[in-house]
Parts: C-alpha cells; structure tokens; sequence
C-alpha cells in the first residue's frame, strides 16, 4: 500500500469519529454548530496536557471527551436557555474556547507530545490496527443509543420538534444532550489527532466543521443513508473516501499544502450540487417518457381512427 493511501486510512479513521459528532448536529439535530472547529483543539489540548503530565493516554482521551461534551452543553443551553440563535451560540462558544484552549495549553500555542517518555494511544499499536476497533465499537455504541427511548426522542426532535414536544419531551433536553454528545465525539477526535501527529496546536481545529460536513456529504451521496445503522456506517466511510480524496490531490504536482482548505470546499460544493443536479435530470428524462408516451398513445387512436 502506498505510503499516501495509509495515512488517508489512517486519518480517515481518525477524522470519522469527529465526523459522527458533527453527523449528529448537522443531520440529526439540524442544528448548525460552529462550536465543532474549536472543541476539536479543546480535546487535543486537553489530551496532550495530561500525557504530558503522565496521566494515562486512555484516561486523557476520556477526559478530552468530557471537555468537548461540557463545552456542546454550554452551547445547547446557550441555544435553549438563553434564546440565542443556534449559528450564533456556536459562535459564541468557539470564540470563548479559543482562549479557554490557550489557557489550557499553559499560554503556548502548542504542545509537543514527541519525547521519549511520552506514551500515547498509539505507543504500543499502530493506528490502523487500533481505530478500526475503536471506530466499529463507537458506532455500534451510537446505533444502539439511537434504539433506546432518549435517543428516539433525539432523532425526533430534528425531524418535527413541535410534535415531539406535544408529547411531554422536554426537546431543550434532548437538544443539550445532542450538542454534547456532538462535541465530544468531536473532542475525541481531536486528542487521537493530536497523539496521532505528536503536538497540539491552538489552530489545529480551524475548518474542521466542513470536513466534517464533506465526510457526512460524500459517505450520505455515494453509501445511502436509508436507516441510522447505513447512516453512522455512510459517515465514517465518508471520512476515509474523503481523507483518499485529499491524497490523491495532493498527488499532483499543480495543489500545495496551503490549498487543503480550498479542495475541502470544492468537494463540498460538488457532493452538494451534484445529488441535486441528478435528481433534476432524473425528472427531465422522466417527464420525457411521459411525454412521449402520451404522444405515442395519441397517435396510435388517430391512426385507430
């Protein structure tokens, strides 16, 4: 395998978990949550601070979840609570964590996690033999959470949050929890990136809501999302198709470094117009055949006739 193609796989793996978070603001809640670009450094700082102190890499992953989830509570109660508008409480928020991210990274715009006594998640396993696992048992974990009673209720409140409401859920509740589960997973994404490249930077989280939204688009155009079980699957392969994407592109000698940001919005831009576009060409050809149809059935009872 290529060198290119097994870091694709790899960070695939990684960014899919940011993904399902965003999957879970972006598809399930409609809920348009900017909070994601800066929860994502929360959890690598977070994470790295805590490796660095010696704190078990396992434990600083659970612990970079729990940031990300305090901080998409924070926004939902903003959001519910406050009546602040959804774009803008997200806003709100990341633009409050960018300071809370450089205190938490002692006032340095980074962290190194590079040393010989570090020990990370992926010290003693390779990536592509640990996130497979780690990935399969977090969507299996959300599959089953979106069976129980909360998680249909969840579901229900992105779909017709009056409707669910009529029926005594407290849908600011079950937005809350949505948001904060979103971000952790974010959060989570964020700390095994971060231990993954071996630093944690305060801008390592910028873009990341629209690679986020281009795994959800891409695995949503070419996988289905018919159920939640395809969905959360459509998700995380769309996050290897796109890391895949991205290496290929920077396979030519025409993109740079510097132009990542500009290809994440190309390919958004197309997985976005394209279903569109197909869909609007399926129902030309279609109200073709009717046509010709209607024409031919016309001219079969002049002839009769």
């Amino acid at each position: 395998m290529p060198v290119w193609l097994n870091g694709a796989f790899e960070l695939g793996l990684i960014y899919s978990l940011m993904a399902l978070g965003v999957y879970i603001t972006f598809r399930i809640l409609d809920f348009p949550d900017l909070t994601v670009d800066a929860s994502f450094t929360t959890g690598a700082a977070v994470a790295a601070v805590l490796i660095t102190d010696g704190v078990s890499p396992w434990v600083a992953c659970l612990a970079a979840f729990g940031a990300g989830a305090i901080a998409g509570a924070i926004t939902g109660i903003l959001h519910t609570k406050g009546k602040i508008n959804g774009l803008l409480s997200g806003i709100l928020m990341m633009i409050a964590l960018y300071s809370i991210n450089m205190r938490i990274l002692g006032g340095k715009p980074n962290i190194g996690l590079m040393g010989a006594d570090i020990v990370t998640v992926f010290s003693s396993m390779k990536v592509l033999l640990l996130m497979p696992f780690v990935v399969i048992a977090i969507k299996v974990l959300l599959d089953l959470f979106f069976r129980t009673d909360l998680g249909l209720s969840l579901r229900a409140t992105g779909d017709n949050e009056r409707m669910i409401r009529s029926f005594g859920t407290n849908t600011d509740n079950t937005k809350i929890l949505g948001i904060a589960l979103s971000n952790g997973l974010v959060a989570l994404s964020g700390s095994l990136i971060a231990q993954q490249s071996g630093f944690a930077d305060i801008s390592m989280g910028v873009g990341m809501i629209v690679i986020g939204l281009a795994s959800v688009i891409i695995g949503e155009a070419i996988f289905g999302a018919k159920s939640v079980f395809r969905a959360t699957l459509a998700v995380v392969l769309g996050s290897i198709v796109y890391r895949i994407i991205i290496g290929l592109a920077y396979q030519s000698d025409f993109l740079e470094a510097s132009d990542l940001k500009l290809i994440t919005a190309v390919i958004v831009i197309v997985a976005l117009v394209f279903p569109s576009m197909q869909k609007s060409w399926k129902q030309k050809n279609l109200a073709r055949k009717r046509t010709a149809q209607i024409l031919g059935g016309n001219g079969q009872k002049g002839g009769g006739r």
